[in-house]
């Protein structure tokens, strides 16, 4: 896919026990990059970023739950990329070993959060970039992440899926803001702009305004 006159470099891993997309984004010209969710599966993700012989440049989080942030520490660890979450969801980040236990799981404590990143902030990696929209429902500090190129791309998280929606009954999940946040900030995107979801296949806006079940 082309941007600003330059490839975008897109590789999507799907990893751990909850099918977590987390995505890889390089510049083709200066080889800079950004990791989306690296939910788990450190070492393969960190294979898989030295392979295409990308330098990341952040660490971008849509939201803090487990299985979007379970591989960060191994991911933080192989390279000087700050953590990066908006500040809503900083006490779920804080609390990963809760988190799995609750699940059943056994994680570490999460790398200190570096950055924290605010509405409508753009980032830049190489000739890109990614503006943070916040989308809060699924978590109060959720946001889907929007690549500025010629041909835009939004990752989701888990805000919107094709035909359906991130679940509510988590820490800080509120149904009704969801659907706002929904419509409100992802629905006034072109019907074109492809979305791809933290879980799940990808899909478009004007299919999600014509098909979601919970959105029509």
């Amino acid at each position: 896919m082309r941007g600003r006159g330059e490839q975008v470099i897109h590789k999507t891993l799907v990893v751990g026990p909850l099918q977590c997309n987390c995505v890889i984004l390089g510049c083709e010209k200066t080889k800079e990059a950004v990791i989306i969710d690296p939910g788990d599966e450190a070492d393969r993700i960190v294979s898989e970023v030295k392979s295409l012989g990308l330098n990341p440049k952040y660490l971008l989080h849509t939201h803090a739950h487990f299985d979007h942030i379970g591989g960060t520490k191994g991911v933080r660890a192989a390279f000087n990329a700050p953590t990066c979450l908006h500040a809503g969801d900083e006490d779920i980040y804080n609390n990963l070993p809760l988190q799995g236990q609750m699940f059943g799981m056994k994680f570490d404590a999460a790398p200190a959060l570096e950055k924290k990143i605010e509405d409508r902030e753009e980032l830049s990696f190489g000739e890109h970039k990614i503006q943070v929209i916040h989308t809060p429902g699924h978590s109060p500090g959720g946001v889907c992440l929007r690549l500025l190129n010629a041909d835009e791309l939004l990752f989701s998280g888990d805000t919107l899926f094709r035909q359906s929606i991130g679940r509510t009954d988590l820490w800080g999940g509120d149904y009704s803001t969801l659907i706002r946040s929904i419509k409100s900030r992802l629905f006034t995107l072109e019907d074109d702009t492809r979305v791809y979801p933290g879980h799940g296949p990808h899909t478009r806006i004007g299919e999600e305004k014509r098909k979601n079940p919970f959105l029509s």
